[in-house]
């Protein structure tokens, strides 16, 4: 797992944290600003996933020759 990954996932639990509490209280700011960290948080996982990936790709085409 690497930095974006972690980064990624915790931004994604933030804004859903946001998003409830904004829903709770009824300030339709809050909630989307959550929406809008949860998306942030899902490219940057996203990005790390494609990284890990591609490392790993990398690394066993080198372990095959």
């Amino acid at each position: 797992m690497n930095k974006d990954q972690v980064e990624g996932r915790m931004e994604e639990v933030k804004g859903k944290v946001k998003e409830v509490v904004g829903k709770v209280v009824g300030n339709e700011k809050l909630k989307g600003e959550g929406a809008g960290d949860q998306a942030a948080g899902k490219v940057q996982s996203t990005y790390g996933d494609i990284k890990e990936k591609t490392k790993d790709a990398i690394k066993s085409g080198a372990d095959k020759l």
